[in-house]
């Protein structure tokens, strides 16, 4: 079976599905892949940033979500036991300032229902992509192993979405530098305690260990508990009582919740975590884009916002260039993709490296290096200012500073009340789910 688009999509994850929403919207044709079907993943990326709620604002997903977004305005670091840094996204100059958590399933459905209402956009799932079809040194679609045999798709242009194990970079041949980090991380859901204020990101560092602590949608906690690379094996010789500990370390006030949410090893899901640098986005014919183009760490969130903001960076470049006569398309889609290269990569290079400095700092283990650390934070929560400029390239990427960031008051007031509309309902929900598991 052979099936002709302009566009074929490897990879349903959140950058797959916007970019094929953003190709239908631009009226391109465009086959999606997804491998899976059904069950989700036990942790998956929740958090979006206040970038990734303009992005989808602007593909009109956002008030399809909405009602089950769960809205976060501080972030709290606390450093020994003692709070060093509170941040208060009210204070950002932008019309989409606070981040959310959303459960992927419920953006990932949102998206594809939007793709679905469009049109032009036809799913296979599951679907594994096996191979790359070339023609003239130049990718000419993929070759997919489905249910019902092998399907050629055959497309101007292959989208590698498929993740930071992506087998569309592993078959174009597209190097990749792979950086393994000093540190995996154990994730794991905890009751959330009644004295926390569900509203709140926080951190928090002892010595050279620290975990994050996550509001889920679903009413729960969400930990990742940072440990040494490849220290599993050591930490769960000790027993489930050696986690318990760790996160006693952490959050003594989480003891009871510890007790209750994890009883073994089996509660807990491990990432192995590295980031990935690809030189060249792109060969002719194919294109990667979110964590197969650049994988990131887990702190600040950031793999599902950059996979969004790829997707709509990318679109109307090729959306335009397929456009272009048959005879020059094959030139025009070369230029979109490095066009896309140059335009995204900037963005993703700071977030990078903000990650690596907290990952840095998070590892200061000495005491001198633990006072110096504290006293940066200190510094940075004594000014507004230099957290909007440190924090910016995390949470508002897409966004200019200056005068001309302001975003105009109408838009600003159309966010507050749409949010207060939904805050109510949102906090009802998540009191219903608290009571229903107790």
């Amino acid at each position: 079976m052979t099936i002709t688009t302009e566009v074929c999509v490897v990879g349903g994850g959140p950058g797959g599905r916007a970019l094929a929403l953003a190709l239908v919207r631009l009226g391109r044709q465009v086959v999606l892949l997804e491998q899976r079907t059904g069950g989700a993943r036990a942790f998956r990326g929740e958090s979006v940033s206040p970038d990734g709620v303009r992005l989808l604002a602007g593909l009109d997903v956002l008030d399809r979500v909405r009602e089950h977004t769960h809205q976060v305005r501080r972030l709290e670091i606390a450093d020994g036991g003692s709070r060093v840094l509170d941040v208060r996204f009210e204070t950002f100059p932008y019309a989409y300032r606070h981040p959310v958590e959303l459960a992927q399933p419920v953006l990932l459905s949102a998206l594809a229902d939007a793709a679905e209402e469009h049109g032009g956009c036809t799913v296979l799932e599951p679907a594994s992509a096996v191979g790359l079809l070339r023609d003239g040194g130049a990718v000419r679609g993929v070759r997919a192993k489905t249910p019902d045999g092998v399907v050629e798709i055959r497309a101007d242009v292959t989208v590698g979405a498929d993740g930071r194990y992506s087998a569309v970079r592993r078959m174009s041949g597209l190097g990749a530098v792979r950086t393994p980090l000093e540190r995996d991380v154990i994730w794991l859901k905890l009751p959330f305690p009644a004295a926390w204020d569900r509203r709140t990101y926080r951190v928090r560092i002892s010595a050279g260990r620290h975990g994050l602590f996550l509001p889920s949608t679903d009413g729960t906690l969400r930990v990742g508990l940072n440990i040494p690379k490849g220290g599993l094996r050591e930490l769960r010789s000790g027993g489930i009582g050696q986690l318990h500990a760790r996160l006693a370390e952490l959050a003594p006030e989480l003891e009871r919740e510890a007790a209750e949410g994890i009883s073994d090893w089996s509660d807990t899901h491990l990432l192995d975590i590295f980031t990935t640098d690809v030189r060249r986005w792109s060969a002719p014919g194919v294109v990667l884009l979110g964590d197969a183009a650049h994988t990131l760490s887990p702190i600040l969130g950031q793999g599902v916002n950059h996979a969004l903001a790829d997707a709509v960076a990318l679109a109307p470049l090729l959306a335009e260039a397929l456009d272009a006569p048959r005879s020059g398309r094959r030139a025009a889609l070369g230029a979109a993709v490095l066009a896309f290269q140059r335009d995204r990569e900037g963005a993703v290079r700071r977030s990078r490296g903000l990650q690596l400095r907290q990952e840095r700092m998070f590892s200061l283990s000495a005491p001198p290096a633990v006072a110096l650390r504290r006293t940066v934070y200190r510094a940075l929560n004594a000014s507004p200012a230099l957290q909007r400029r440190v924090l910016a390239p995390a949470y508002f990427p897409g966004r200019q500073t200056g005068p001309g960031a302001r975003p105009a008051r109408t838009e600003h007031r159309t966010e507050q009340r749409t949010e207060q509309r939904t805050e109510q309902r949102t906090e009802q929900r998540t009191e219903h789910q608290t009571e229903q598991r107790t």
